[in-house]
């Protein structure tokens, strides 16, 4: 069923998976310059020092993932496979944020946004939908062993 409370974790990881896209992940102070880091890259006054392609494609990738396990609330199984291969994706994610962030400065400092954090509450969200998942699953295989 869709209205279940696994769908609106979902929706929600979603929604703040979705916010990445507009939302910068870290400024960067390095060579006395000021660096944006978002998904588009590393950027010097509006220009792409280091492109962003892979950040963006992991979000994109992730964010399908979410909204297709929505709409497969009847293949209860399959949903909880999606969210498990996209929580492994986020992880990814981290990975990325601190490649993209530490490896090409030298004498930097950096200011993470709130923006950072939002995977890991997507990770949150994804895991509370697998465990509700997992007792509806336990219910109707309950329900069916009756009959």
């Amino acid at each position: 069923m869709i209205q279940r409370i696994q769908t609106v974790y979902i929706l929600i990881a979603s929604i703040v998976i979705g916010l990445l896209f507009a939302l910068p992940f870290a400024e960067i102070a390095a060579n006395d310059k000021f660096y944006l880091f978002n998904i588009q890259g590393i950027l010097y006054d509006g220009e792409v020092v280091e492109n962003g392609l892979p950040i963006m494609l992991f979000v994109g990738i992730i964010l399908i993932i979410h909204i297709a396990a929505i709409f497969m609330y009847k293949k209860r199984i399959r949903q909880m496979r999606l969210l498990v291969f996209a929580i492994l994706l986020m992880l990814g994610l981290f990975g990325m944020f601190y490649f993209f962030t530490f490896y090409s400065f030298k004498g930097f400092e950096v200011s993470f946004k709130i923006a950072v954090v939002f995977p890991l509450i997507a990770i949150i969200l994804d895991y509370l939908a697998i465990r509700n998942i997992g007792k509806d699953e336990a219910l109707i295989r309950s329900i069916d062993r009756i009959r």
